[in-house]
């Protein structure tokens, strides 16, 4: 079964890839996940690679494009991207997503915001049609270290119940992104794809909030693999 799932994440980055990446596209954004590092295998796999310039969303994703022979940029350079590549913590069914488990989501919502086409490929898991569903960790927020307290009662008050994101047992005290911020993680049980811009609204208006995992009418295409090594193919 394991392999199955692995062959169909595959499956479903090779068919992002071909069927998404055009010949004058020469900016790409490579996200970050177990899905991704298939996508990153079949940029790298182009004839024309050596005219690609690569935009990383965090850490892994640099190691993706440097092991895969790609050339890295930086939005510092490259402030438009043809296109990019993505995973998902889940999916709706509009192609909301949650992102940010891994603590990158303000580098992936800058990539995903300056791509003129943003394609998500993850498996089946994360596809449940509403958000909050499978992931019940919460949405992740970026915050700035002396707003944590004052959000945290913010979102209370709005009905979530949120957390300081801890980065035991490897580090004591809370998770610190490469911007310097904290996350939080609320959970806001399972929330309709007709509320999360709503709720997004809310959240990104409060003073201290530098973004949030809401991915909220971002995405055009998602390559879903699924668990029998099929390709579900969604679009809004």
């Amino acid at each position: 079964m394991a392999d199955l799932i692995e062959q169909s994440k595959k499956l479903a980055a090779y068919s992002a890839v071909d069927e998404n990446l055009k010949p004058n596209h020469k900016v790409i954004g490579i996200g970050s996940g177990s899905t991704v590092v298939y996508v990153a295998e079949r940029v790298g796999q182009q004839a024309n690679k050596s005219e690609l310039v690569c935009i990383p969303t965090g850490f892994q994703s640099k190691q993706l494009i440097i092991d895969n022979g790609l050339k890295l940029g930086s939005l510092e350079e490259f402030a438009s991207i043809d296109i990019a590549f993505d995973g998902a913590d889940e999916v709706d069914s509009q192609l909301n997503c949650i992102k940010g488990g891994g603590a990158c989501l303000l580098q992936e919502k800058l990539v995903a915001d300056s791509a003129d086409n943003f394609i998500i490929v993850a498996d089946y898991r994360k596809n449940t049609g509403i958000l909050g569903k499978s992931w019940t960790k919460g949405v992740p927020l970026e915050v700035v270290p002396a707003a944590y307290n004052k959000i945290l009662k913010q979102l209370t008050e709005l009905g979530g119940k949120a957390q300081v994101r801890s980065g035991l047992p490897a580090k004591a005290g809370p998770v610190i992104t490469d911007n310097g911020n904290f996350i939080i993680d609320c959970d806001f049980s399972q929330v309709e794809a007709s509320k999360i811009k709503e709720l997004n609204d809310k959240i990104k208006a409060m003073v201290g909030v530098v973004e949030t995992g809401y991915f909220v009418g971002m995405a055009q295409k998602a390559y879903i693999g699924n668990a029998d090594g099929s390709v579900s193919t969604l679009s809004v």
